[in-house]
């Protein structure tokens, strides 16, 4: 972590000369900010793919499955500041079970999402209920709404982390698994594997979504997968366009929302804020398309 220290320590030498917002001058402000930089561009651009697979819905589930984690974290006495061991194992095992069975059944990946929804909520409030005794209200809030202002050194390793794998494994994938969602006939037929593919999709936006929830909650970490992706969608005219304005829209929005707030002293949530912003780019997204003949034939 020398390196995450160094960084934080000039941020906060021009904070303190005036280069930088006074507010930068925190240390667990520029660990905010940091957390921001790390997830906003790997969100951005996954949320690509969960969007031409249609699993936006998906992202929503694991987000809240989330909870359900840390109830189980907690009760296997995890610190419930960062229960990450038990995040990760339930989610990938919800996701992991989920898609599965949407190979297997042949249902429709909106009614099974819904079923395993429903049932992880359902354990996941019981299980808060249960601890109920032991677990500070606030503390599920954190975990509901974000609390990227108690981001510390070990949140942004596992940020770092995650970010790198998801960068490593999807960059060089990017193409395959676009063919294997627009055209999964097609894909096979040119040696892609399109189902190990599909897991492996799963894994990804399962750890990142993990990895998001201190920052932005888990009720909303599913959102930023999806809005700087939809908004992208309405102004690119190219795979690449799309790509690279989600991935700007989504670092733009976690910045504007770690950083407005605490300059403003909103009593925002973190993660309400980033949605926000992500939502009003969305929807000024919406305006342009509307208004630019070059937009509006584009199917997007």
């Amino acid at each position: 972590m020398g390196t995450f220290d160094a960084f934080r320590q000039n941020i906060q030498h021009m904070a303190g000369h005036g280069t930088l917002p006074a507010s930068l001058a925190y240390g667990f402000v520029v660990n905010a900010v940091l957390a921001g930089l790390f997830i906003g561009p790997v969100l951005g651009g996954l949320g690509t793919l969960v969007v031409v697979k249609r699993l936006a819905f998906f992202s929503e589930a694991v987000g809240h499955a989330a909870l359900t984690g840390v109830a189980i974290g907690i009760l296997l006495g995890e610190p419930y500041t960062g229960p990450y061991g038990s995040l990760f194992a339930y989610c990938l095992l919800f996701g992991m079970l989920l898609n599965y069975l949407r190979n297997r059944t042949g249902l429709s990946p909106d009614t099974l999402i819904g079923v395993f929804l429903a049932v992880s909520l359902a354990m996941g409030a019981s299980l808060l209920l249960m601890l109920s005794g032991r677990v500070n209200i606030h503390i599920l809030e954190n975990v509901l709404f974000g609390s990227v202002l108690t981001v510390d050194a070990s949140d942004l390793l596992v940020l770092a982390v995650v970010g790198t794998l998801v960068v490593a494994l999807t960059v060089p994938l990017y193409n395959r698994f676009m063919l294997a969602s627009f055209n999964p006939q097609l894909a096979s037929v040119r040696g892609v594997r399109v189902k190990l593919l599909d897991y492996l999709f799963v894994v990804l936006v399962t750890i990142v979504t993990v990895a998001s929830v201190k920052v932005i909650g888990a009720i909303l970490v599913g959102a930023l997968l999806i809005i700087p992706a939809a908004a992208a969608r309405l102004l690119s005219l190219s795979l690449r366009g799309f790509f690279w304005l989600s991935v700007l829209i989504a670092t733009v929005s976690t910045q504007i929302g770690i950083l407005v707030p605490i300059e403003l002293e909103l009593p925002v949530p973190s993660g309400a804020a980033i949605i926000l912003t992500a939502g009003g780019l969305f929807a000024l997204a919406a305006v342009i398309r509307g208004f630019t003949p070059s937009l509006k034939g584009h199917a997007g």
